[in-house]
């Protein structure tokens, strides 16, 4: 199995209203979003790849237009947008042009993480937070106290 991945990065506005009024995600606030793509193949195109990065550009356009400095309850036409309805949002409009694509990561902050994976055939390759090598590498050549 082959697996590819490359990283988005937005910032948008949500709110969800149907938290308790004292919870502060029930005003409005925003996120620098960090969204990952994987796609997986058991077979390499007739150039080598799973598929070329560049193809993966139409989604850098999509999420620079449709969701970056957006508030997103107006784009997903939801009054309660939370991470997991991110993840399928993009999920879904990157399954529809790529048929590799396994599963779409979503981070509201750097220490929480949303995994949507939809083939359950598919292993998930994001056991960790991807930026910090730890010792589930072979060869761990990076310190312990050493932040990425």
């Amino acid at each position: 199995m082959y697996t590819i991945s490359k990283e988005y990065h937005f910032s948008a506005s949500h709110i969800l209203p149907q938290l308790p009024s004292d919870h502060p995600c029930s005003r409005m606030h925003g996120h620098n979003y960090v969204v990952t793509v994987e796609l997986q193949s058991e077979t390499l195109n007739k150039y080598g790849f799973v598929r070329d990065y560049r193809e993966l550009d139409d989604l850098k356009r999509f999420i620079d237009d449709t969701l970056d400095h957006h508030h997103l309850n107006d784009i997903l036409g939801d009054d309660n947008v939370t991470a997991e309805q991110i993840a399928k949002f993009i999920y879904d409009w990157c399954k529809s042009r790529w048929s590799e694509v396994s599963a779409v990561r979503v981070s509201e902050t750097p220490k929480a993480w949303l995994n949507t994976v939809h083939d359950q055939n598919i292993r998930n390759i994001w056991p960790h937070y991807p930026r910090r090598r730890r010792s589930y590498w072979p060869t761990d050549s990076f310190r312990s106290d050493r932040r990425l």
